[in-house]
């Protein structure tokens, strides 16, 4: 028997806000420790979980979702990407899943842009600089970075977010160009020009940004070829999915000079990263953050406490995927 509260298993560790919450509105267990996907199955099984409240590392195959006691009826991300479990599989089994939509959109592109900035301006270089001592002085031609104002910046997925940094873009006196799977609304489209395809775009974009969704299988993205079609001593800027970026091909880029700088919030493996980027001093590193402020990680954990308390109590979902 669950609880007339609707038991709920949060599979990961979240702020005591958050947590609060779930203890007063349900009869919630929470784990003191991300659980992967064989800890949540198990937890669910012994707790005779209703919903579950994940996280990336819950990552829930297709064989995890299968083992899922048959009490669950809703999981709910706590974040806006859900390409680490399969949903498909959930639907199949009748398993709503949802994720939190809009309240990740301020915070990620206000990373993205702190990304550009330090990755033009040389920031990792001359932090190092005064975290050494400096003592030295500079000329006129040493340690120049690139002004991005001014500059065209592409946008790849004109989503939320990319409408949000295209619209920062425009405090910078930046042309925006955008490309997505199709134009937007005009009053949408933040004053950035729509260019049809990912290869008309590159060559134009000084400065690059993606924003697009990572799918399931798909080859990335960002490969040698796509590299090349930006303008030498281009900026690049990910704070999408590692997925959607051939790591090789950028490491490559940059080390070559092709590109001036980049700024990476995410990786192909997190939390395990490849480190030969730590060593290059025209990269602009953080450890996928995008979304961590005090106010948007308490929203996103109340967004999956929303979709979780409407399902248990037999409305839709406010945000199903």
């Amino acid at each position: 028997m669950t609880d007339s509260k609707g038991r709920v298993l949060v599979t990961r560790r979240v702020p005591e806000a958050v947590a609060e919450r779930a203890r007063r509105e349900f009869d919630a267990v929470l784990a003191k420790e991300d659980l992967d996907a064989a800890g949540a199955v198990r937890a669910a099984e012994e707790t005779g979980a209703e919903a579950l409240f994940i996280g990336p590392k819950s990552r829930l195959d297709a064989a995890a979702i299968t083992a899922l006691p048959a009490s669950v009826k809703i999981i709910a991300n706590s974040s806006v990407g859900y390409d680490h479990m399969d949903a498909a599989a959930a639907k199949a089994r009748g398993i709503i899943v949802t994720n939190t939509p809009d309240v990740l959109t301020d915070c990620t592109a206000d990373l993205a842009f702190m990304l550009l900035l330090n990755a033009s301006r040389r920031a990792y270089e001359y932090e190092a600089i005064m975290r050494q001592g400096w003592r030295q002085g500079f000329g006129m031609p040493d340690m120049l970075g690139i002004r991005p104002s001014g500059k065209t910046l592409g946008i790849v997925g004109m989503g939320r977010i990319g409408q949000a940094v295209a619209r920062r873009a425009r405090g910078f006196g930046m042309k925006v160009l955008y490309q997505n799977r199709r134009r937007l609304p005009v009053e949408l489209e933040e004053g950035a020009e729509f260019v049809p395809t990912i290869e008309e775009l590159l060559p134009r974009s000084q400065l690059l940004s993606l924003h697009l969704p990572a799918e399931r299988g798909a080859p990335p993205l960002m490969d040698a070829k796509a590299f090349a079609l930006l303008p030498k001593g281009a900026v690049f800027v990910n704070t999408a999915r590692g997925s959607v970026v051939d790591e090789e091909a950028l490491l490559a880029a940059l080390k070559s000079g092709h590109l001036f700088a980049a700024g990476l919030d995410v990786f192909q493996k997190e939390p395990d990263f490849d480190t030969r980027f730590a060593e290059l001093p025209n990269v602009f590193l953080t450890p996928h953050v995008a979304s961590a402020t005090v106010e948007t990680r308490d929203a996103m954990g109340f967004r999956a406490l929303d979709n979780i308390a409407a399902v248990l109590a037999g409305k839709p979902a406010p945000d199903p995927v």
